[in-house]
Order: C-alpha cells, then structure tokens, then sequence
C-alpha cells in the first residue's frame, strides 16, 4: 500500500471526487480535491503534490487549459487526464500537451490504481537515473574534465606525477579538445592550488599590446601608458601562468619569454630594475610547433624550454566513448529547465551523435546539445533537433541534387527538407509562421533550420 503519495483530483462532478478520494485513500494516498482547473491552479500555488488526476471536460477551465498552464508553471508531478468522451485522437493530444496518461471513464478501482502504480515507478527510475548520472559524472569527472577513456584516464595519472612540480608543461591537442581545462587540472591537484591562475590567449591580444599585458609597464612608458600597470606574470607570481595558443605569439616576445623563464625575473616596459617571480608557465597550442621551427616563426630553444613535459589530448573522435557521458553532462548543464524535467535523447539522435566525427571536439559537441535543449519538444531530443552536418554524420552540408551514385537516406531527408521550406515559403510569400503551418512543425523550429540551411 503506498504512503506519503499527496493526489489532486480535479474534476468538476462531485460523486467522481468523492468516489476517487474514497478509493485512494483506502490505497493509502493522502487525497485533496478542486472542482475545475481554475481551483486546482490555486491549490498548485501553495502545495506540492505527487499526482494529479484531471478530468477533461470543466466548466470554468477545462482539463487542457489546466494541463498547458500547470507544465508552465513548472509542475513536475505526472498529470493523468480523464473523460468519458475519449478517443485515441484525444489521448495522443494529451500526451502531446504533456500529459503522463490518459484513462477513460467509467474505469475500474483496479484502472486507476495500476496507472497511478506505473507513474509511481516511473517517478522512482527516473529520481534513480539522475542519481546514477550524478555518481557516473563523479566517478569519471578529474578537476572538471569528464572522460572514461583510456587515453584521458592516462593523461590524468600523468597530471597527478607533475602537479607539485614547477616544471614547464605544453599541452598540445586540437581546437576545443579542452586544454584550459588540463591546465586548471595540473593548478589545482598541484601545491600552487588556492593560488592565483591566471589565462591568456597569446593569439587574441594585439603584438604591441601583448607584451604589457604580460610584463607590464611603467607610467609614462609609451602614449597612454598613464600609470604603473602589473603584468600577467606578476599577477599569477606564486601561481600558475596559461599561455594558451603559444604558437601565435610573436618572435620579439618568444626571446624576452625565453628570458623570463631561464632567469624567473620579469621587467616592466619602460622599467629600470627587473622583479623576481615564482611562476609555474603552462602553454598549450594546436598548432604542430615542431613545423612552425622549420619554418622559422616559432624558436627552437623556446621550444624546448616550454616542452620539459607535453600533455598530448587527444580528440574526441579517438574517444567516443565518452560521447554519451558528455550527452548527459551537457544535459544536466543546458537542459536543467525551471520545472527540473529530465530530456531524453532519442536512439536516432544518439546514433547521429556517436557516428559524427567531431571536428570541433567537445566545444562542438557542447554547442550541439545545448541547441538541441532549446529545439526539442516533449523533453524528447530527436535526430531533427541536432544541426544537419551532425545528422548527416559525415561533416559534409548538402549542397544541390544528389547524384545517382549518393543512395544516403540521410542526405536526401535533408535535400528534401531544404526543398519544402522554400517551398513553403514561397507559398505563403515568405510568412514564416504561416509556413511552419504548412510544415506542420513549430515556428521556433523553422527559424533554426532557415538559418541552418542558410535560407533567407
């Protein structure tokens, strides 16, 4: 017999509200009751409630309004819609709405009892998935980073030998790979953690501005040099310096860091004396620097200062099994909405996801998911949701006709979708909403894919 469960019953015949509240309660249910939907919105205000049972036809406001206006309220308790004028049309527009169930009267004690049995399991697993998420999350998440792969797990034993030492660390990997990230790990597992760590991306800093940002200056050093300024490494002095994109940094810079990093002194443009700094310099680049020395724009001595250690990341296509562990971490980051509901990626969503080669490593992926949070509806995340280059899991956007020799499915779905929305748009003379009608898909979606597929 369940306890503690607190059930609405909303229905606007009072012997249906008796006969239910006696039912339930001998279940062992705490039962209170509202006439119409307007009363049962009120009493939404100020209690919580496990269930709810709403019957569909209402005076006042019926059980859709009240559905619609609940689920925007955020309420997260399953709502089971009742009538004795049910169809399966009926049905399936309640469950669209976000209905749980649907049950029609007259029903049986036994009826209602096994719905409200099977909602209650489904509460359980899903408060039993979220703690499996949060458990999986921490047992693979190192200082941020959340992997299982084998490849990452080494990386990880590598940054725990190094973390206390002051030793120089590039990390290289490609773009989106999660350098900073690494370079936050080694901080904070190492005794420089609770120090300052300071980040600079060498490549989105001007040249003449760079140097002052990172040995600063002295007042009066150059034009609109109007007070003593502290440079990046006096600022991270005691902690951690990230010079990210190292291999975009200009050669007159490369020897004055090769200086500071050979003598552990810094000296302010325009300075006279130099200053002593306790520094631990960590670089990353996805640029092959090895290449850059041939060619004469990265120094080889530099180099090798910089590359005492080298942390190698790999990309996320040489690691898909951590695919669906970032799925769920990125979830719970962009699809943790007001009402707290938990979203669902479809297996055709998840096969894109898997198959897709990444090139944009997890950056990629995190932007990919955080759109597919704000295109999916009914909490369900489809393979439609997901940007065409992804559901096309080659990389490649479709441009024109397909040939006879290109038989993807895949491929052609998108062809014909770009064909349908000019279509459409042109039917209705470029009426967005008119057209998202005619597509008989939402107006938010068309506007994802008219900039998707480049449409104007």
């Amino acid at each position: 017999m369940s306890t503690n469960q607190y059930i609405l019953i909303i229905d606007d015949e009072e012997n249906m509200r008796h006969m239910l509240s006696v039912m339930l309660a001998r279940q062992g249910y705490q039962v209170e009751t509202a006439a119409d939907g307007a009363e049962g919105l009120s009493l939404l205000m100020n209690t919580a409630y496990d269930y709810i049972l709403c019957d569909i036809r209402m005076p006042e406001m019926d059980g859709k309004t009240f559905l619609v206006q609940a689920l925007a309220q955020h309420v997260t308790a399953p709502v089971i819609m009742m009538s004795a004028y049910g169809t399966v049309e009926t049905a399936i527009e309640c469950m669209k709405l976000g209905a749980y169930d649907f049950i029609s009267k007259p029903f049986k004690k036994d009826e209602i009892v096994m719905v409200l049995k099977k909602a209650e399991e489904r509460e359980k697993l899903k408060k039993e998935n979220t703690h499996l998420r949060e458990v999986v999350a921490g047992q693979y998440s190192y200082g941020g980073i959340i992997s299982r792969n084998a490849k990452m797990q080494e990386i990880f034993t590598q940054i725990e030998k190094v973390a206390d030492l002051k030793t120089t660390i590039l990390v290289l990997g490609e773009s989106g790979t999660g350098k900073e990230l690494v370079a936050q790990a080694v901080h904070h597992k190492g005794r420089r953690s609770g120090k300052p760590f300071v980040a600079v991306n060498c490549g989105a800093i001007p040249e003449k501005l760079l140097e002052s940002e990172l040995f600063g200056h002295v007042r009066g050093a150059f034009t609109d040099a109007s007070y003593d300024k502290a440079g990046l490494f006096e600022q991270a002095d005691s902690g951690t310096l990230f010079l990210d994109e190292i291999g975009e940094m200009p050669l007159a810079l490369q020897v004055k860091l090769l200086r500071v990093l050979q003598e552990g002194e810094i000296r302010r443009i325009g300075g006279a004396a130099s200053k002593k700094v306790d520094v631990r310099v960590i670089s990353a680049t996805s640029r092959d620097l090895s290449a850059d020395i041939g060619t004469g724009i990265f120094r080889e001595d530099l180099y090798f200062r910089l590359n005492v250690f080298n942390l190698q990341l790999p990309p996320l296509r040489e690691r898909v099994d951590d695919v669906p562990l970032l799925v769920d971490y990125f979830l719970k980051r962009y699809g943790n909405t007001d009402d707290n509901r938990l979203l669902r990626v479809e297996p055709d969503a998840m096969r894109c996801l898997l198959a897709y080669h990444w090139p944009g490593n997890v950056r990629e992926l995190e932007n990919a998911l955080e759109r597919a949070c704000i295109l999916c509806e009914n909490d369900r995340i489809t393979a439609d949701c997901l940007p065409a280059t992804v559901r096309l899991a080659d990389g490649k956007h479709p441009e024109g006709s397909s040939s006879d020799e290109d038989l993807s499915i895949k491929k052609a779905e998108i062809l014909i979708e770009r064909e349908l929305i000019k279509k459409a748009l042109t039917k209705t003379c470029g009426n967005r909403t008119h057209a998202a009608k005619i597509l008989e898909i939402s107006h938010r979606s068309l506007l994802y894919k008219l900039k998707e597929y480049g449409i104007e």
